[in-house]
Formats: structure tokens, C-alpha cells, sequence
């Protein structure tokens, strides 16, 4: 079957690309989150974290994709570096800009800013210590950028910001920020302005090897859970921390049972509560016996103190009732994930990525699999399955095109129903973002898109690799 063309983000410059679209003079910001130009409709942004800015390699890109009633466009874009005006630092080979992104209003403008970790950049004699940037949004999109202040005692090449999330973590009203790298977490407390950055900051404690951070309220109480999947000497699963806003401070409990390295927090099964999504991708083997080949997800459902340890998750896996396809060595099955409501039922459903995923002989060309909400939890009942050689989503399955190695949920034709963006980080070497619309039936492939870095200079399989949640 001939499959339709691809769309081209142009080529790469030191700043933004395209004049970028803007809210109407007299309109209000709309105060949605992932909306960066406030015009009603959230925007995706995409990570080109190893992408070559003039001479400097792997220094790292932010690519904008802006929301309309049309779905995303490569004609409605912006491309942002450290080079771009107003942003901070420089461009440099190494700094990785884009390796990890998260979407909020941190200044209370009523329009969506981004934070940006840079975990290679080298501050000082620092040699990749990592940093983080906070781009303002405004009624023409991102535009400067603020420094996060850098904590003290950071190791080189110590990866910081490898993680980063936002969120209200006090209930308080204002949007907070954390940042994670390795075995040091630091909070950011909002409210934040634009020329004093966040109102104070401070380290968060120990938490053991962790390169990344999720965020929501698990607890039903308004403060969002910060989840830390960790590596642990002696548990090859590792674990699971969560931190939680008591009403008075901030208490650690642990999902000692859980493992997975990746995950999203929506509300499942509409009872108020957030619940936990986590990806354990890796495959078992002697030293980590847990698992299932070709990796799994579980459920943790959330309560009035967030999940109970004791529970018995779901579990699900290619091996699961009604899961399209196997699970086979080397999947990567859970190593992307993103929770949003795709129908509009009301019930989040669940995108699982699985880049690894064989297609015919097509190796590592990836699948991403749509599991839907329900009063009783997730199902894996009318679940889907989705490659480059399905009807209607353009290109062909190759191998090493990564379809899944990022996935994200976000409505951005403001129909209430969630779309979908898709990294692809391998197509043609430099990686790409397909997209699919949400619909009362589920994802459709009428009008989905393919938009590609061909023209960006990205040195392997980056693009596509982060989509900001």
C-alpha cells in the first residue's frame, strides 16, 4: 500500500525558525498547561537532545509543535537552543539541551512555561554536571529563559536533570519544580518570576541512583506525589519511592515490590485517585529474575495516602489476554509510557511504547499498544496496537526506526479527546515524531502525520526520544 508523504521540520538554525502563532490581541491566556502561545490549544514540545548547533555537537534542541484545531503542523513550529535569544548559556558540544522537558505555568501568567534540563552541560570545572532552564511562554510562544539555580556538591558527569517534572507538590496553588539526576534530587517552590526565578530551593535527600521523576496526585488531596523508580544494591527490580505532601511536610514511602524504571500517574478507574503506570522494559535474566520478556506494565491504583504497598497491581504484558502481539527478547515494552483520556469517556487510558519490537523482519523497527480505563481499572479488552505498517500511519515499518521510543497523550485540537505523539528517534538515522488523533472509538489514523528531522543535524537516535508531558 503506498503510504503518505512525510512532513520535514526545516533545518536547524541557532534560533526560532518560523514566525510562531499568537493569541489575539484582546483574547486571555488560556491557563493551560503545555499551552505556550495561550490560545486555547496545548502544544507538544520535542526533544532533539544530541542535535548540532553551528559546529557544536550534541548540543542539543527544543523543536515546538503548536496545537490547533487541525491537529500539529511542521508548519507551526519553533526551534529553540542555547543560542536562540533570550535563553541562557551557550550552545556546546556535550550540553545535551532537551534531555528532559516538562510543561507548566510557573509564573502565574496564564501561559504554559517549559523546563529544560541540559544533563551534559559543563558548569565552571564541572565537566557535564547538568542544568536547567526554564523558556517563558506569551502570546507568541516560548520565548527567553530563565537559569535554575545550580545545587551545590553535584559530581562530574553527574547527569543532573536527566529527570525533571512540575507540579503543585504543596497543594499551596503554585507550580513547583524538581529536577533529578543520579543519586540527587533538588525542589524548585513557585511561585517563579521571570527575573528571580523560583522562590527558594533545596535539596530533597538520598534517594539512590535515580534518573528520572514522576509527578501526580495519587492521594486525591490536590498536592501532587513525586515517584522516583531507583536502582537498589541488592533488589536487580530496584525500587520505588514516593514522596508525599502530608499537609505539613513532606513523608518518603516505598513501593518495595514494584519495579519498572519509567511511568505516568492519571486516574483509571474515576474514583478520584490517581493511579501509578510503571514501565519494567528490561528482560529477566539471573540477576533480575522479575519481569516478563519483553517487559511488562503494573498498575498501582492510588488511595487517601496514595498507593498501598500491599496491594496486587495489574499486570499487563504481550502475553496478556487480548494484548496484541508476544512478548519476545529485547521488546522494550514499557520503556515509554503516557496516560490521557483518548475517547473521552472520562477513564485515562494507557499508551505503552515497545521500541525494540520486531516487525517481520524489520528489527527494533517498534510498536506502541493502546490499553483503555475502566470503573474496574485498566483492560486489556479492545486493546490496540500500532506500527509504521498499519493501514493509514505513514512510512514503513524499518528496522532500527524506534517507532515508541517516546510517547505522549495531549489534546491539542481541544475536542476533548487526547492525541497522540509518537517519537520515532531512529527514522532515517535522525529520529522523527509521528502523530495520531484521539476519537470516541479510540486513536484514529485519518490524518495522522509523520514529521521528521530530515534537514536537522542530529548525530543518532535523539529526535524523538523526549515529548514533554
Amino acid at each position: 500500500m503506498r503510504k503518505r508523504p512525510l512532513l520535514l521540520v526545516a533545518t536547524l538554525t541557532t534560533g526560532l525558525l518560523t514566525a510562531l502563532p499568537a493569541t489575539g490581541a484582546s483574547a486571555a491566556p488560556s491557563k493551560l498547561a503545555g499551552d505556550f502561545n495561550g490560545d486555547g490549544y496545548r502544544d507538544v514540545a520535542v526533544s532533539a537532545q544530541c542535535a548540532q548547533v553551528g559546529s557544536q555537537s550534541c548540543a542539543g534542541a527544543v523543536i515546538v509543535l503548536y496545537g490547533s484545531s487541525s491537529g500539529l503542523s511542521a508548519s507551526r513550529k519553533a526551534v529553540i537552543t542555547q543560542n536562540s535569544t533570550g535563553v541562557p548559556g551557550t550552545a556546546e558540544s556535550g550540553d545535551l539541551f532537551g534531555s528532559s522537558l516538562a510543561a507548566a505555568d510557573l509564573d502565574r501568567d496564564g501561559y504554559s512555561d517549559l523546563v529544560v534540563g541540559a544533563s551534559g552541560e559543563t558548569v565552571g570545572t564541572n565537566v557535564s554536571v547538568g542544568s536547567g532552564t526554564v523558556l517563558w511562554g506569551s502570546k507568541s510562544g516560548l520565548s527567553g529563559g530563565k537559569g535554575l539555580p545550580q545545587p551545590s556538591g553535584l559530581a562530574q558527569y553527574g547527569g543532573y536533570s536527566w529527570g525533571a517534572a512540575a507540579a503543585d507538590f504543596d497543594g499551596d496553588g503554585d507550580v513547583d519544580v524538581t529536577l533529578t539526576g543520579q543519586n540527587h534530587t533538588h525542589l524548585y517552590q513557585g511561585p517563579f518570576t521571570r527575573t528571580g526565578g523560583p522562590l527558594s530551593h533545596q535539596r530533597v535527600g538520598e534517594v539512590g541512583t535515580t534518573y528520572d521523576v514522576i509527578a501526580g496526585d495519587l492521594s486525591g488531596d490536590g498536592a501532587a506525589e513525586r515517584v522516583y523508580p531507583m536502582l537498589v544494591d541488592g533488589d536487580p527490580g530496584g525500587t520505588v519511592l514516593t514522596y508525599r505532601w502530608t499537609g505539613t511536610s513532606y513523608k518518603f514511602g516505598e513501593l518495595a515490590q514494584a519495579d519498572g524504571l519509567h511511568g505516568s500517574i492519571a486516574d483509571i478507574n474515576r474514583d478520584g485517585y490517581g493511579d501509578l503506570v510503571l514501565g519494567d522494559s528490561s528482560d529477566p535474566d539471573a540477576d533480575k529474575p522479575g519481569g516478563h520478556k519483553g517487559g511488562q506494565i503494573t498498575v498501582w491504583y492510588g488511595g487517601p495516602t496514595g498507593p498501598d504497598p500491599a496491594q496486587k497491581p495489574t499486570v499487563i504484558h504481550q502475553d496478556s489476554t487480548d494484548v496484541p502481539g508476544s512478548g519476545e527478547t529485547g521488546d522494550s515494552f514499557g520503556s515509554a509510557l503516557s496516560t490521557g483520556d483518548i475517547n473521552g469517556d472520562g477513564y485515562a487510558d494507557v499508551v505503552v511504547g515497545a521500541p525494540g519490537e520486531d516487525i517481520d523482519k524489520a528489527k527494533d523497527a517498534g510498536s506502541v499498544t493502546v490499553l483503555f480505563g475502566s470503573a474496574s481499572g485498566l483492560k486489556t479488552s479492545g486493546a490496540k496496537s500500532y506500527t509504521q505498517d498499519t493501514a493509514g500511519v505513514p512510512g514503513s515499518a524499518e528496522t532500527g526506526d524506534r517507532f515508541g521510543s517516546a510517547v505522549d497523550l495531549t489534546d491539542v485540537t481541544k475536542d476533548g479527546r487526547a492525541d497522540l505523539t509518537v517519537g520515532v528517534d531512529g527514522e532515517n538515522g535522525t529520529g522523527g515524531v509521528w502523530t495520531l488523533r484521539g476519537s470516541a472509538t479510540g486513536l484514529s489514523t485519518s490524518g495522522a502525520q509523520g514529521i521528521t528531522a530530515v534537514g536537522v543535524s542530529v548525530k543518532g537516535y535523539y529526535f524523538g526520544m523526549v515529548i514533554a508531558q
